[in-house]
């Protein structure tokens, strides 16, 4: 994670309006342009994991004590895979997959360990802040996706098996 943010933004890429990270939105946790998500981090330079759940219909309800924030918005993929962007380096190499094409999703952003990230990226501006860490995740992160279409058997689904859900780290450069 880099300069507190990182996006996630519709892999065929060329037609958007508004490329990551123009305009990006540093006071919002959750921000949208068209075919993007802007995601704000507690801590500026940090290694942070990031778990994608998608589903195609309403997820089972997370309890909300368990994230310090939560934030949902809907997000629209020409292709139906979204790529990771962070503001140090860049495009990642590998694509979350929603579906095989294109389609509306609702997004649910959840965040845990942000005043963590915050605290010890104060002053040093990483996420080591000089000292060693007892765990390297500073920051967890799940979004989950689910099909806006509202067609869904009942009850949903998760599209992608619990042991093959999308897990990503972002490292500091």
């Amino acid at each position: 994670m880099g300069y507190n943010a990182f996006g996630l933004q519709e892999s065929d890429d060329a037609d958007l309006p508004v490329p990551f990270p123009d305009d990006f939105d540093y006071d919002t946790f959750l921000s949208t342009h068209p075919g993007r998500l802007d995601i704000t981090s507690g801590g500026h330079t940090h290694t942070a994991a990031v778990t994608v759940e998608v589903w195609d219909g309403p997820p089972p309800e997370q309890d909300p004590a368990n994230w310090d924030e939560q934030a949902e918005a809907d997000f629209e993929s020409t292709s139906g895979q979204v790529a990771v962007w962070s503001m140090s380096l860049g495009r990642a190499d590998d694509v979350i997959t929603l579906a095989d094409s294109g389609g509306a999703w609702q997004v649910r952003v959840s965040c845990a360990g942000r005043a963590e990230a915050a605290a010890l990226s104060d002053g040093e501006g990483t996420g080591t802040g000089g000292r060693a860490l007892s765990r390297p995740v500073l920051a967890r992160w799940i979004l989950i996706a689910r099909n806006g279409a509202g067609q869904c058997p009942a009850p949903p689904r998760q599209l992608v098996a619990p042991g093959q859900v999308t897990v990503f780290t972002m490292k500091p450069s």
